[in-house]
């Protein structure tokens, strides 16, 4: 018994135990659509799952540290459209998928450092400043597209960036290049929040910027570096969107990538005020949605229905957030009285 009590503990640490509801929910909800349809368990439609975490999983791990930092950032989705645009383009113009995916990074992390500059430099809140980059970015990306339309890039080698598979043999469908890349992304930001001094300085600068501040920590320098890792990690899912549909989307920005990266990472604990928050309980949701998302289709779910679903999902989230919030504040104050006496 104390073997199983002991290894218990072990998991629910290396998962968080504030994530134990998330994975509940999920085998829940895993099960009601498994005894609905007879294809879900099926080995493609289970890595097709996998294969659709990548985007919104890539934009979700930046917005985690966006958020653990106590910003916001509404325009992942547009700097995705600008990104699948310009990767389209250099793939065209050089023939080159390294110079494609290249572009993708800089144009990312170029925008996000102009996302960090108005909110640093002109005091303007990250939700004001992101709302009007959101609008601006994809103006500039329908701008940069010749006529505002789709640009076309038809590369074999480009397109398993987003649709390729490793490990393919018989009958076993393969891993998604695109999954293994949000797997060797999500565990490395896990690393940097976890382990080194700079994850410790994000909670810190979220959870209490004046001390933070008082540390000497440079926080201008941090949002700049947080933001332009955002921005970088939506242009490579702006690169996965053109190299998926073979054409660069000037409006990747208005499938609604921001709402389901915002909702994932409030799902998986984060707080709107900054300082909570983990990379695992972010990959839980965006697993969660990717499922619910499949199972949808799997139904015949009008698409309606889906949007209906995450947009109460993301109220929800926060509503347990605020109240987890109000519940930690009672608690501390109850503690403070009784040290008092």
């Amino acid at each position: 018994m104390g073997r199983t009590d002991g290894l218990f503990r072990r998991i629910t640490k290396a998962i968080g135990a504030e994530n134990l509801s998330l994975i509940i929910a999920l085998v829940i909800m895993v099960t009601l659509i498994a005894s609905q349809t007879e294809f879900f368990f099926s080995p493609r439609n289970l890595f097709n799952i996998a294969q659709n975490m990548a985007v919104v999983g890539l934009i979700a791990v930046g917005m985690t540290l966006v958020i653990v930092s106590a910003g916001l950032d509404i325009s992942v989705g547009s700097i995705a459209g600008c990104a699948s645009v310009m990767t389209a383009l250099v793939v065209v113009s050089t023939g080159s998928v390294v110079a494609g995916i290249g572009i993708s990074l800089l144009v990312g992390l170029a925008l996000g450092l102009v996302n960090a500059g108005i909110i640093s430099f002109l005091r303007v809140n990250p939700v004001v400043a992101t709302l009007a980059t959101f609008s601006a970015f994809r103006g500039i990306a329908f701008l940069v597209a010749p006529g505002g339309r789709p640009v076309g890039v038809l590369d074999p080698t480009f397109a398993q960036l987003g649709s390729g598979r490793l490990f393919q043999m018989g009958d076993f469908p393969g891993v998604p290049v695109a999954f293994v890349i949000l797997l060797v992304v999500a565990l490395g930001a896990h690393f940097v929040m976890s382990s080194t001094v700079f994850g410790r300085s994000i909670y810190s600068m979220g959870g209490n910027p004046v001390a933070a501040r008082l540390a000497g920590i440079n926080l201008t320098r941090m949002r700049f570096a947080i933001y332009a890792i955002s921005g970088a990690l939506s242009g490579l899912a702006g690169a996965i969107v053109t190299a998926r549909t073979s054409s660069g989307q000037p409006a990747s920005g208005t499938q609604g990538l921001e709402l389901e990266a915002i909702t994932a990472v409030f799902l998986g604990g984060a707080l709107l005020a900054g300082g909570k928050g983990t990379i695992v309980g972010s990959m839980l949701a965006v697993l969660l949605l990717a499922t619910l998302s499949n199972g949808m289709n799997l139904l015949g779910i009008p698409t309606f229905y889906q949007l209906v679903a995450k947009g109460l999902l993301l109220v929800l989230a926060v509503a347990i957030g605020q109240w987890r919030m109000a519940h930690a504040e009672r608690v501390q104050a109850r503690l403070t009285a009784a040290g008092a006496k």
